[in-house]
């Protein structure tokens, strides 16, 4: 079964729509929320609360994609800037690669989930572009290399 908790912001003023509304899918999203929580150049943030429509590249629809946060931070500068940001295994941001031990139907799952997410971040690069906003992807080695 999936991890999943509730975080509740200690500052609740930083956050943006319902404190009861977040509910982490992992220990990364949770270390996160904690950090944005936390950090005092994070102005505002919110978990799952940003819609971006994508075409699904199986079945050629239009479905949504929620991306994890929207954060608006002030950067070293001290220019307030917004992010978009999704949390990611590094594996699935890569292209599958065939292994000896891998069997078809895994290889054809990942290759699926890779071009799902290859979609869903092409929208949300757009869609931030159009907004001068910036979408970031962190994975493991993002999260836990000490520099977040």
């Amino acid at each position: 079964m999936p991890y999943k908790t509730k975080f509740t912001p200690k500052n609740s003023t930083k956050y943006i729509g319902n404190i009861n509304n977040i509910v982490c899918r992992s220990l990364w999203e949770r270390k996160f929320c904690k950090f944005l929580d936390e950090n005092v150049n994070i102005l505002r943030w919110s978990f799952e609360t940003l819609r971006i429509p994508y075409v699904h590249p199986v079945d050629n629809q239009v479905h949504i994609y929620l991306p994890d946060f929207v954060v608006e931070k002030k950067n070293r500068d001290g220019i307030v800037e917004t992010l978009v940001v999704e949390i990611k295994p590094l594996k699935q941001t890569k292209q599958p690669k065939n292994g000896k031990r891998k069997s078809k139907k895994s290889l054809i799952n990942e290759n699926i989930t890779y071009a799902i997410n290859t979609n869903k971040w092409k929208a949300a690069k757009e869609f931030c572009e159009k907004h001068s906003w910036k979408f970031v992807i962190l994975t493991e080695k993002e999260l836990f290399d000490g520099n977040t």
